[in-house]
């Protein structure tokens, strides 16, 4: 279309080919990617944060049960120190 078309629309009170533009809500959509994305990122580093911070009792659970393997600690021995290891206070 040629602006000497459009105008003579937009003089009709025809807008843009009947178009209007955005309604009300079209700052929900921008919205709505915002907060999926910041949710996606969030979730991300949470994740991480835990795997990072559980990383140094599974390598402590870890030597131990190569301890209990080779034998040389018991089975209630092993069981009271991964017990404490895996004691939340």
């Amino acid at each position: 279309m040629t602006t000497a078309a459009l105008i003579a629309l937009a003089e009709q009170g025809h807008h843009w080919g009947g178009f209007d533009g955005p309604g009300f809500f079209w700052p929900i959509f921008p919205i709505v990617w915002f907060v999926l994305i910041a949710g996606g990122i969030i979730t991300a580093i949470v994740l991480s944060r835990r795997r990072h911070n559980l990383a140094p009792r599974r390598e402590a659970e870890a030597a131990l049960a190569t301890r209990f393997a080779a034998g040389e600690i018991g089975e209630d021995e092993y069981r009271s120190r991964r017990a404490v290891l895996r004691d939340k206070t």
